[in-house]
């Protein structure tokens, strides 16, 4: 019998991490990191700003799901810088010295909502449902575009990009950034702006999945993660192509006349 990969979710308890172990406990054998509890899997109760329990944590894994950031107060540069920051470095440092194979970052489709900013944006205009899609002549936002974060938060989801490029490029370790698009408690939309980046749970599963069971080649890489919207303006066809991922839920089934 195959052994399932061994798998450290960090934010185990949030929104993602509970759906990921819902949906996956079948292909994968996960542990848990986080302040809360999170039954069901092995679990370390901690926060991920403490490095000696991340690498505790670590020990014999084979890849790290990295979901812990701070959620709560996106422009406070000190929690940020603490927590989505600092606890980005430890889950790197304690998994190169594990020897994990593979991090799976979930870095933030905010990280380029900065571009909805400039004057007559039409990625803004779609934001704020003046436009239902990209006009013509208009094209979808590439991984490789510079990114342009829209708060605090986003600038420390960078961070642990770049940090992951680092990562990989000296240590070899396989390190996979999906850029999370609107994932909402209730699978779906309650803003007009929420529409273009909409990320239904299934899709976000799925595409997890499809990082974790990547070939061990793919060492680097970024995938936008979004539904198939067609107010989207990040491109989603190189996740697409590079994993095989096929997102099959969409936010035009939602009114948005009926949405703030």
């Amino acid at each position: 019998m195959t052994r399932k990969p061994r798998v450290l979710i960090t934010g185990a308890s949030g929104l993602i991490g509970r759906l990921v172990v819902r949906d996956l406990s079948d292909r994968y054998a996960f542990s848990g990191l986080s302040r809360r509890p999170v039954e069901g899997i092995p679990h370390t109760i901690a926060d991920i700003t403490d490095l000696n329990a991340v690498r505790q944590a670590s020990a014999g894994m084979d890849m790290v799901l990295h979901l812990a950031a701070e959620t709560e107060d996106y422009d406070d540069w000190d929690k940020v810088r603490r927590v989505t920051m600092g606890g980005t470095l430890n889950m790197y440092r304690a998994a190169q010295e594990a020897g994990v194979k593979r991090v799976v970052f979930a870095s933030a489709g905010s990280t380029m909502i900065g571009y909805e900013w400039y004057e007559g944006s039409p990625y803004g205009r779609l934001a704020a449902g003046t436009l239902d899609r990209l006009p013509e002549g208009e094209r979808m936002l590439l991984h490789t575009d510079p990114p342009r974060p829209d708060t605090f938060y986003s600038v420390g989801k960078l961070f642990g990009e770049h940090t992951g490029r680092l990562f990989s490029d000296r240590y070899g370790m396989s390190v996979l950034v999906i850029r999370v698009g609107a994932v909402l408690p209730d699978d779906k939309p309650s803003l007009v702006r929420e529409l273009p980046g909409y990320l239904s749970h299934r899709d976000l599963v799925s595409m997890i999945d499809k990082c974790l069971s990547a070939p061990p080649d793919l060492k680097f890489d970024i995938f936008h993660a979004i539904s198939e919207n067609a107010r989207r303006w990040r491109d989603t066809d190189h996740a697409k192509r590079v994993l095989g991922w096929t997102p099959v839920d969409s936010s035009d089934v939602f009114d948005a006349a009926t949405l703030a």
